[in-house]
């Protein structure tokens, strides 16, 4: 079937009638990882997402597929080689979206790490990674490390590191996953809610589900069930009738600020110490803007809706500006920013930095089985590990039906749009690209864009805007509907929301040019999905919040 939005309700009323072996609730990067995993061993299931795809923390990341250097300092020697063997898999299966990246680590006094404990650290960080050896980190005097970063403050700077981490964007990894996920068979589809389930001699055998766009409710027949919620784990688990028992989540929250590049101009990525703090902080260059973050605190609030507050940017702006003394921001330099949640499992006297990031899988006497923890690097084990519960599972309660399943596929396949062997394979497919597009008016950076987060897929995109040329004059505007044509009929984009923040990251990196832009788009939407203007209406009101929303910060300084 067509992941496509136009097709949803078809969708629905086949999952309405199907028994599936295994039903995924939740469609952030772990159940998109789960649901590939197991379609492409060979099992029948379903996927729901009571909002968008990676709507909650698979869209708000630092958006780094990287080793965890700092994990080396808590000791959690396993972690970093899993996450470091796992980077160099996603890297190879999805070379489009998970991009090679030098990470500059200044030394400094008072810093977290001195010279000798760097140099160590990112030695034994390259061979638990199994680091290939271009890639391997190199050891940088005060002089190169303040020439390479010519903003450095001085007075403190000691030395530096150069070494490698993966720069992507966790919202199109996981769309990707989906849509592997879905050509090898899976059924998901978005907002749709677990409102409660079903049992069978006290095992769960399926849910109730709500339909977020009709209000429509249904059951899903299923096998088994995965939890995999993310920040809602335990509201998960305490709806089953187990409830919740013994290890529990705890949430944190990580804010990043979003800066135009020339008032944060740093030459390459940074990963870099706030002083007297303990926490260290990454800021990225990305095209016309640089990002910075992490922080990292305890949360209570409202989970669906995490937000920026002026703490967290007096926080980040003290961090950078001590850091980096020249650039002097200001909150009225911050352009966009997005706050996440961090599903980790609660132990006792930690604080927020010191919780562990491994992953663990809770298992209900109800059969329901939740994963939790981990970090958007080690997805695909992850979903490997809470698979192979999952199958033995099956296998236990259904004798003889599972014996003839394959093992996992996924540390060798090729994402949806990621079918490249090499960097030079991807940098010859943008070259010819761009040669063909000039037909079309298309720019260097505008194939670039897209094809570092459609791969192959680009060329439905440019067949689309070839396809509009004699109506649509204006190549900008050409792009745009072909690009939004696409989101609308291959990932299943239903309003502005899911477009603008989850397919495509504009809110948060391209805001200054929303303003005109978005309402254009709302008509052209509505046309495609064939919206009254009362809904139309309505979805630019929806997004006008989330546009505020990540700036809502600055009536608090004001206040």
């Amino acid at each position: 079937m067509q992941f496509s939005a136009l097709k949803r309700k078809e969708l629905l009323d086949k999952m309405k009638t199907t028994d599936y072996d295994l039903l995924i609730i939740g469609g952030g990067i772990t159940g998109a990882g789960i649901a590939l995993d197991a379609a492409t061993r060979g099992l029948k299931i379903a996927l729901i997402e009571k909002e968008d795809f990676a709507w909650g923390t698979s869209s708000r990341s630092t958006k780094l597929i990287h080793g965890g250097l700092r994990y080396l300092k808590q000791f959690e020697i396993g972690l970093v080689r899993e996450v470091g063997s796992e980077r160099a898999i996603v890297h190879k299966n999805a070379r489009h979206i998970v991009i090679p990246e030098k990470m500059l680590l200044p030394i400094v006094e008072g810093g977290s790490l001195n010279g000798a404990l760097s140099s160590v650290g990112l030695w034994v960080y390259d061979f638990l990674a199994g680091v290939k050896k271009d890639e391997r980190r190199k050891m940088l005097s005060k002089q190169k490390t303040g020439e390479l970063e010519p903003l450095l403050r001085k007075d403190i700077l000691k030395g530096g590191g150069l070494y490698y981490e993966y720069r992507s964007d966790d919202a199109r990894l996981t769309i990707e996953n989906i849509k592997t996920a879905v050509k090898h068979g899976a059924d998901c589809v978005n907002y749709t809610e677990a409102i409660g389930y079903i049992y069978q001699n006290d095992k769960v055998v399926g849910i109730e589900a709500k339909d977020g766009v009709s209000e429509n409710h249904f059951s899903i027949k299923a096998k088994a069930v995965i939890n995999a919620t993310g920040p809602w784990v335990d509201n998960l688990r305490a709806i089953d009738q187990e409830a919740v028992k013994g290890k529990r989540l705890h949430l944190t929250k990580g804010v990043h600020l979003v800066f135009p590049y020339e008032k944060l101009p740093v030459q390459q990525s940074a990963y870099f110490d706030v002083l007297n703090d303990g926490r260290m902080v990454f800021a990225i260059p990305r095209g016309k803007i640089t990002y910075v973050g992490t922080t990292d605190t305890n949360y209570k609030g409202p989970i669906a809706r995490p937000v920026t507050t002026s703490e967290d940017v007096a926080y980040v702006l003290k961090a950078v500006n001590t850091m980096f003394p020249e650039v002097n921001l200001a909150a009225n330099d911050v352009v966009s920013t997005w706050a996440g949640l961090r599903p980790l499992i609660h132990e006792d006297g930690k604080d927020p930095s010191e919780l562990s990031r491994k992953d663990e899988i809770f298992f209900s006497k109800t059969g329901l089985i939740s994963i939790a923890g981990g970090k958007l690097t080690g997805y695909r084990k992850m979903a490997e590990r809470v698979l192979n519960a999952a199958v033995k599972q099956l296998k236990n309660d259904f004798p003889n039906q599972y014996d003839k399943l394959k093992r996992c596929q996924t540390a060798t396949l090729k994402l949806n749009g990621g079918n490249f062997n090499s960097q030079k394979e991807l940098n010859t497919f943008i070259t010819r690209r761009i040669g063909e597009a000039k037909q079309i008016d298309a720019t260097t950076e505008d194939i670039k864009n897209l094809v570092y987060k459609y791969g192959i897929d680009t060329d439905i995109i440019i067949e689309k805007a070839y396809e509009l040329y004699p109506t649509v004059t204006s190549p900008v505007e050409r792009l745009h509907k072909a690009e939004l044509w696409y989101s609308i009929h291959h990932e299943m984009s239903l309003n502005l929301k899911d477009y603008l923040i989850r397919r495509t990251g504009r809110l948060y990196f391209e805001r200054q040019e929303l303003e005109e832009l978005y309402p254009w788009l709302a008509n052209q939407m509505a046309e495609l999905l064939g919206w009254s203007e009362e809904r139309k209406l309505r979805e630019l009101a929806a997004f006008k919040r989330e546009y505020d929303e990540v700036l809502a910060f600055r009536k608090e300084v004001v206040a």
